[in-house]
């Protein structure tokens, strides 16, 4: 039975799937999200990484999905028992040497610094390809005409 309250209308949570669910760190986890705009709600997906759960399977319990949108790090934190979450969808799971992830937050800031000193020495080499390029380019025109 769906309770209103003035013109959001929350669904019950079935506690008993939400204990099942067996979330843990370094699961890739989709989150279907309710979000309401204009009086309408409608689902939206947080797909990521759990790379935190939080006080169990208790009343309190939360996790922490990450992902990275155009190119930054956004993290979101979840109550488990929250009626907001339409459903949970668990898609891979790895094996962690940990409970808590938060050293990805790092590891991925050191791969983007590495990826940036890679463009800078690629930027010269196509610099360097496009001049051998033009001159092809202009070799084939003098033996056209």
């Amino acid at each position: 039975m769906a309770t209103t309250t003035g013109t959001t209308i929350h669904s019950p949570v079935t506690i008993a799937d939400r204990k099942k669910m067996d979330i843990r760190s370094g699961d890739t986890i989709r989150v279907w999200q309710k979000i309401q705009e204009k009086g309408k709600t409608r689902l939206q997906a947080f797909e990521g990484l759990t790379i935190a759960v939080k006080h169990g399977k208790e009343a309190g319990s939360t996790f922490t999905v990450r992902k990275i949108a155009s190119g930054v790090g956004v993290e979101k934190i979840f109550p488990l028992y929250s009626p907001m979450i339409d459903s949970i969808e668990v898609l891979k799971r790895a094996k962690v040497r940990r409970a808590k992830l938060y050293h990805i937050r790092d590891k991925a800031a050191k791969e983007i610094r590495r990826q940036m000193r890679n463009v800078r020495t690629t930027k010269k080499s196509t610099e360097e390809v496009t001049e051998e390029v033009v001159e092809a380019e202009e070799e084939t025109t003098e033996t056209a005409v």
